[in-house]
């Protein structure tokens, strides 16, 4: 069983790659232009015109990196498909152009693969007692086939699965103790996408506390006398240097402030067309609660025309009806004030590297719940790392499970023809039972059989509580409503938008739910937890049983 993900990774990757050319002629979003068209940018054009082409409205808003990624590719696209790289008003979409951006999603997703295994032979060394071979194979599994990252990236179209392999490469250099590299690499992230400044605040905190404040950590807090500026000078160069070279040529043109516009467009709204399952999208369905019990249905505000405004399925700027609008300084603030605990809570109790992976995954949280126009594919910034700490501990478990159900669904209205809602629902499926199954093997002991109550047995599932199992079934009910009933009603000619509205209210509230479930486990781990010098690897005291052993009672859970 030694190195059981060392020995197998390869060949499920394989078979992950095979899946995912099954998707090669589903439905792509307007996502897939997109990249076409930063395709024929790059290609076609110098490098001073890249972040001022407007000729179509798919214009170049990633960071100088991704920018060169697609220059990279766009060479090899000229010679499957010369028409691919010109730049075009219209779309283009022939069958060469199709296969050639699925098969160059497909392969760079092997970089993921790389970096879960990755992390998961770092746990097997660090954690030889309480993290079996097998349970790295379960979290491999979980991140290879994550059910978020197969329908965004190979349905709907983009390339984050790489970008999470450059983020968890990171974490795992970081947990190894190797904090520059781990610096170094996530800085490369940055200058990829720049939507990952929402992870930036806990690997600031947690490589000042750890690596610059070099101490015992029998304290808890940091003192002067340990601090060491020469490395907080090689982390800074790091930093810099990365930044340097990607924005540097920008800088030399005095085009710096042309690609910061592209990058921060505060122009685009509070909530994206499709809204995230945020706090933004309740207090939106509150606003029109209170516009229908007022009778304030008809009144309007400055650039509101109807209550379906901030349901309309486009970008922009929209207001409310009767609540307050929300300015991005308000944003800001309320991200800052709901991640701050959890950095406060690194600062002072930074031991072992879990509670650097809890401290990313609540800023992660923050930003998704209160930040600006916030995209509901965000919500994989949270599921993705929670991923690694399910594994390891059964109430992260528990949030994990609680999140990636609500979050996943929410990621139903991405794709919104008819014809792939069976796909995305057996894949979800598919998904769910082998995350319920597969953690219940790990976590799952004789006393979990004492888990439900006689009056809440109609909902149970492994490791959650009868309420949230009660709110996972809630779910599906809630997708056979949005399917198959409001097609068939008179609501979706007088209503379209009601299923959007109804996915993104109901699933916030289990995403807000579990991000509670992980402040409390952050919160609370301080006391069980035994300080350790900075870098070595975690001391659980959390009774693991080995899964050969578990002996299941939850063999009618495991549907949902």
């Amino acid at each position: 069983m030694a190195d059981l993900v060392g020995h197998w990774w390869l060949s499920i990757v394989l078979m992950a790659s095979f899946f995912k050319l099954l998707f090669l002629r589903t439905y792509h979003s307007t996502d897939f232009e997109v990249h076409r068209n930063w395709l024929a940018i790059t290609h076609s054009l110098p490098l001073n015109k890249w972040y001022y082409e407007s000729t179509s409205e798919w214009t170049l808003d990633y960071p100088p990196l991704f920018a060169w990624f697609e220059f990279l590719l766009s060479h090899v696209a000229a010679l499957v498909d010369p028409q691919m790289v010109l730049i075009s008003k219209d779309p283009y979409a022939s069958t060469r152009t199709v296969i050639f951006q699925r098969v160059s999603v497909i392969v760079t997703d092997v970089l993921l693969a790389y970096a879960a295994k990755e992390y998961c032979q770092y746990l097997e060394k660090a954690r030889k007692v309480s993290f079996p071979p097998l349970n790295g194979l379960v979290l491999f599994l979980l991140i290879v086939f994550n059910f978020g990252l197969l329908i965004v990236d190979h349905i709907h179209f983009q390339y984050n699965g790489f970008l999470f392999g450059i983020l968890l490469l990171s974490i795992t250099r970081i947990s190894e103790g190797r904090n520059l590299e781990g610096a170094l690499l996530f800085a490369t992230l940055l200058n990829f996408k720049h939507l990952f400044l929402y992870l930036a605040p806990a690997f600031f905190v947690y490589l000042l506390r750890t690596y610059c404040f070099r101490s015992d950590s029998s304290k808890p807090g940091p003192s002067l006398s340990d601090f060491h500026p020469l490395r907080l000078f090689k982390l800074a160069a790091i930093v810099i240097i990365t930044f340097g070279a990607s924005f540097g040529p920008f800088i030399n043109m005095g085009q710096l402030h042309q690609v910061l516009s592209r990058l921060f467009p505060f122009k685009r709204g509070l909530c994206h067309a499709y809204w995230a399952p945020n706090a933004w999208a309740l207090y939106n369905v509150l606003d029109k609660v209170v516009a229908v019990v007022g009778k304030a249905g008809l009144i309007t505000k400055e650039g509101i025309q109807t209550q379906a405004s901030m349901t309309g399925g486009l970008v922009g700027q929209s207001g409310h009806l009767v609540l307050p609008s929300i300015p991005p300084l308000v944003t800001m603030v309320l991200t800052l004030v709901s991640i701050m605990p959890a950095l406060l809570h690194a600062w002072y109790r930074p031991s072992g590297t879990k509670r650097f992976l809890r401290c990313l995954v609540l800023c992660a949280y923050g930003s998704f719940m209160f930040g600006w126009h916030v995209h509901e594919k965000a919500v994989l910034m949270m599921i993705i790392p929670l991923s690694l700490l399910a594994v390891q501990d059964k109430k992260d478990a528990r949030a994990f499970l609680v999140l990636s159900t609500a979050g996943h669904l929410s990621l139903f209205p991405l794709l919104f023809n008819q014809q792939e809602t069976p796909l995305k629902i057996c894949l979800m499926l598919m998904f769910t039972i082998l995350s319920f199954y597969s953690l219940c093997l790990i976590h799952c002991g004789k006393s979990s059989s004492n888990q439900s109550s006689a009056r809440s047995e109609i909902f149970t599932l492994p490791i959650v509580s009868w309420y949230e199992a009660a709110y996972i079934c809630g779910l599906a009910v809630l997708e056979f409503y949005c399917s198959l009933i409001h097609p068939l009603t008179s609501l979706s000619k007088t209503l379209p938008f009601l299923p959007l509205l109804l996915t993104s209210t109901y699933c916030a509230l289990g995403v807000g739910w579990s991000w509670m479930l992980c402040y409390a486990n952050s919160l609370c781990s301080g006391a069980n937890v035994v300080h350790q010098p900075m870098g070595s690897p975690p001391v659980s005291h959390t009774p693991h049983h080995h899964p050969q052993h578990h002996h299941l009672h939850h063999g009618k859970r495991k549907k949902r």
